[in-house]
Parts: structure tokens; sequence; C-alpha cells
């Protein structure tokens, strides 16, 4: 590239030098070989005066007194040309010096200029394509304004928008980092919740013995040293056959602690004491004391708090059944038709697995004992039926309630409609979703509780401690009275009593002549011999034998009896 510009005036060429602060190019003059012989000196003319014509002046200072030249190592100074080109000279001049800038520095009183204003006057001055400003030459001063400056830094709207949107991006990100660990909270909330969860629900599992793999007697044990401290509601059922006699009792159990229902059997011969210390078994209490007397007797053999008794006749169940829209059990044996004339007919129930069963096949099957059946067997048939009775009671209490005054039956005292009707709904609620038992409490041939009875049914079960009659503290006997005189067992009591023995009721049989002491072990002859002493018999009435009852002694009054009091 060619750094040399020839304007095409005079054949004289300029050379670049270099830009200016304005990024404008600055040239200087070559001279030629014309001009070479004469040095250049745009400020110096050694005090003479330019001629007049088309000589070259740059800053058209022709005519004026020049001040004093500098020399800068172009060479030795030589008049200015006669021809040349003035890229500034826009505007005529008339009479005056054209300065491009306005900046035409006043002489000293030398007449020389500041060696700053000469080189900046040197370098804009052979400038050929950037044209000076028309101004006014007489104004001393230029004035510059803002807006003519590149780097001033002006306000604008989208400026605003970009702070904006700097600031938006800056909270959407911190909004997305809070949101992430809010997230990171709550997964791990949610966790230790199920793992807590997981791990209660194991132990109620455990608690309530329904884990798979143990067996009911191991969650028995398991949930033993807890029993005490559960919330139970307790209450008596009494059936009472008004037909074929005698009587059969439960108790039905609704743990609110853990949410389990249980109907636990009460055998007949189960030894209760009563408030004045005598002994006599269930059976004799429920009708002889009634339901007062035999729920505080069984508060204190059992260690339970019964809130209520529920007497339960026959017929009532048998309303009770069909208002409920009959019943399904599993029934272990056929049960005959009470009223059926002749022998061989159909049975009313038959043997069999879910058998539907009306209020009248309900109660015979209840009430049914085979000949030579123990008592525990008609028991169980009863807790069968209560169950199935449960599971067709409605869960809803007002609907219970409804069904109970239904029945029309005189309840005892202490147990309302409402009551009873809210409690039963609690149970059928239990046992429709299978959390419902039948239990059997254990009793000994005495009549009084066994160890499993005491470790199993009564502690976890009822929540209660056994306090059976101590057979050591005093002997018992036994009284069945056979004189046809229906007071002498109400004497025979008194007189055994005040003799130290234990009174059981033994009932009534047909009237015999003679009368029988009756003890089972050789150790208890001697208190046989006792007894018979006590009640005036004579001494051959004492013998061995088998005692059906719970009894030490078992005693028969005939006819031959005379009490006391005569």
């Amino acid at each position: 590239m060619n750094d040399r510009y020839d304007p095409g005036y005079g054949g004289d060429q300029y050379e670049l030098v270099g830009y200016d602060e304005y990024g404008q190019p600055v040239y200087r003059q070559v001279q030629t070989q014309q001009t070479q012989q004469q040095a250049y000196d745009p400020y110096t003319q050694q005090g003479q005066q330019h001629q007049q014509g088309y000589g070259y002046d740059p800053y058209g200072t022709a005519g004026q007194q020049s001040p004093p030249a500098y020399d800068y190592g172009t060479g030795p100074q030589q008049p200015a040309p006669t021809h040349g080109y003035d890229p500034y000279a826009s505007v005529p001049h008339q009479g005056g010096p054209h300065d491009p800038y306005g900046q035409t520095a006043a002489a000293d009183g030398t007449g020389r200029q500041p060696r700053v204003a000469e080189q900046t006057a040197q370098q804009t001055a052979h400038i050929p394509q950037q044209a000076g400003p028309a101004e006014d030459e007489q104004a001393p001063d230029r004035e510059y304004h803002t807006e003519q400056f590149a780097f001033v830094e002006e306000p604008d709207d989208n400026s605003e928008d970009v702070i904006d949107w700097l600031k938006f991006t800056e909270n959407r990100t911190e909004r997305r980092e809070e949101a992430r660990r809010r997230a990171r909270s709550r997964v791990i909330a949610l966790v230790v919740v199920l793992a807590l969860a997981a791990v209660g629900g194991v132990g109620y599992l455990w608690y309530a013995g329904k884990l798979p793999g143990l067996s009911s007697d191991d969650s028995k044990t398991g949930t033993a040293t807890a029993a005490g401290a559960q919330k139970r509601d307790v209450i008596v059922v009494h059936l009472h056959d008004t037909k074929g006699g005698g009587t059969s009792t439960a108790l039905l159990v609704d743990n609110t602690t853990t949410k389990r229902g249980t109907t636990v059997l009460l055998p007949n011969s189960l030894v209760l004491t009563s408030d004045d210390g005598t002994t006599t078994t269930l059976a004799k209490s429920v009708e002889d004391d009634g339901s007062d007397g035999t729920r505080d007797a069984l508060d204190t053999v059992l260690g339970t708090d019964i809130q209520g008794t529920w007497r339960l006749d026959t017929p009532y169940l048998q309303n009770l059944v069909d208002l409920v829209g009959n019943i399904d059990v599993d029934t272990d044996a056929d049960v005959p038709d009470p009223a059926a004339k002749k022998k061989g007919e159909a049975p009313l129930v038959s043997k069999g697995r879910d058998q539907t069963l009306s209020g009248k096949m309900a109660v015979a099957y209840a009430t049914y004992r085979a000949p030579g059946e123990a008592q525990n067997a008609q028991l169980e048939r009863f807790g069968q039926v209560m169950q199935g009775v449960l599971r067709k009671m409605s869960s809803d209490p007002q609907a219970a309630t409804t069904t109970i005054q239904t029945l029309a039956q005189i309840l005892d005292p202490s147990l309302t409609d409402k009551d009873l009707g809210s409690f039963l709904a609690g149970l059928s609620d239990l046992a429709k979703g299978g959390d419902y038992r039948t239990d059997l409490l254990p009793v000994q041939s005495d009549g009084t509780l066994s160890a499993q009875a005491s470790a199993g049914v009564v502690k976890n079960v009822l929540g209660g401690t056994a306090k059976s009659p101590d057979k050591d503290a005093a002997v018992s006997v036994s009284v069945q009275n056979a004189t046809g005189v229906e007071d002498n067992t109400e004497k025979a009591r008194v007189v055994l009593l005040n003799g130290g023995f234990t009174f059981l009721e033994g009932g009534t049989a047909g009237a015999r002549a003679t009368s029988e002491v009756v003890y089972g072990d050789a150790a208890d002859k001697a208190n046989a011999t006792e007894v018979a002493k006590t009640l005036g018999l004579p001494a051959g009435s004492v013998t061995k034998g088998r005692l059906s009852g719970s009894a030490d002694v078992s005693v028969i009054l005939g006819q031959d009896y005379k009490p006391s009091s005569d």
C-alpha cells in the first residue's frame, strides 16, 4: 500500500505519519525536487511578505506577519510555493487568516507561539480529507457540547429492562433452588413418616398378636405384661332356658385398646364367694342371687369390672335372631325338634358348615346338650350363636339401639337400651372385621380356676387376677336337698357355716329316706365324719364314693335329717 498522497496540484505529495486522537490520518508534505531547493516553512517568513498570487498557504496566512519558524528536521527553509492546495479553505477568506478550529493563539511579546500549539497546528493542518468547520473567525473560543462525544453514555430505557431481566433471572434461580430444598425436605419427612408408620404397624401387630407365624399362645404371652393397662368394656350375659331350665353365662368383652372383641364362656361349675363368706356355684348364684350378687361375685373371682348384666331369656334370643335376619353357624350336632311328636323325625338343626338358623333353630342349638355331654359342650354352642348374632347386628349404634328397643325386654337398671345398643354395635364391627373370638374359661373339677386360666384368659383377655376360694381355708361341702322340705337347705347352710365349713349349693332331688355323706379321697374321711356330726346325721351315713362337683364332701339330705332348730 502506498502511504503517499498526491492531491494533484503542483505535484506536491503528502506522507502518512500517524493518526490523531480522533482516529483521523495525519500527513506531512514530502518535498519534490522543486521544493527541496526552497525549504517550506509555513510559520516563518523571516520578516518578509509572501508574494500575492496562487502560492500554497495551508493556513491562509498570505499577506500577514508569520510567527518565527521552528525547524523540526525537515531541512532548510524555503519560500512557500506559488501554487498550492488548501484542503480546508472551503470558504473564501477576505482579508484575514483561516483558522479551521478557531484556536489561533495570540502572539506573545516575542511574536512566537507555544511549541504545543505549533505541533497541534502542524498535525491538523495536513489532513486533506477533513474540512474544518466554518465558524465565525472573530470567536475567541469554541463552545463544546456533551452530545458531540461518543464516550458520553446517555440513559436508555432498555437499560432498565436489562436490570429487571437480570433481577428476574436471579430471583427465578433462587426460587428454583428453594423449591428443590423444599422438595428434598418433603421427601425426607415422608420417608421418616413411612418408617415410623411401618415400625408402629409392626409393633401394633405384635402387640395385638396378629403377626404371621405367632400362635395364639405366643400372642397371649407377648401381651401379658401390658394387659392390665388396657381399657375394656365388659357385660355379663345370662341365657335362661324358660322351657328346659338351666342357665348359660358368658362375658362380652370389648378391648378398646387393642380393638379386639371376645366372648368368654363361664362354666356353671365355677365356684363363687358371696358377700357373707359362703361359697356357691355360678349356676346357683344366677338362680338365687340374681344379677347384682352374681356380678359382684364374678368381679371378686376374676378381678374384673363388669359394667352391666344382660338377662337374655330364650324367647328374646329367638326374637333377636329373627330381627337381625337369621344367622350362619357351623353346627357340630344334629338337634332334634323339641316340638316333635314322634322319634326319628328330621332334626330341627342339621350338622354342617354355614348352616342358616332362624330364631327358633338358634335357641334349640344354643340350649342343646346331648345325653352324657358335659355342660361345656352346650356352653360352646351358646357362644357360637352369640357370635353369629353379633356378625348380623348393625354396626351403627343408633340402628343397634333400635333393635334392642324392639325386643321390648326389661333390662337391668344399670344397663339402658342405648348403652347396650352402642356396646353391641362396637362388637359387631369387630366381629365383621375378623377381630373377634370365643374363649372358654378353664375351670378345674373342684370349680376353681386353673393356672392356665389365670395366665391366659383371666389376665390377658379380662385383665384381671384370679382369686378362687382357698381350699385350705375351709372344707367345702356341697348340699343337695332330698327331704322334700325346701327350707331344710337354708337350715343346713347355717349349721355348716357356723361349724367352719364352706357351703356349696347342690340343688334339690327327689325325696329319699336316708341321708348320705360322700368323700372322694381317704384324706377327706375325717372331714366327712365331722360334717355328718355337725348336721346331726348318723356315722353310718359316711361313705367313700365319686364326687360330681368341686366340693371336698358331698351331702344328700334325706328325710331322716332333723334340723337342729326343731
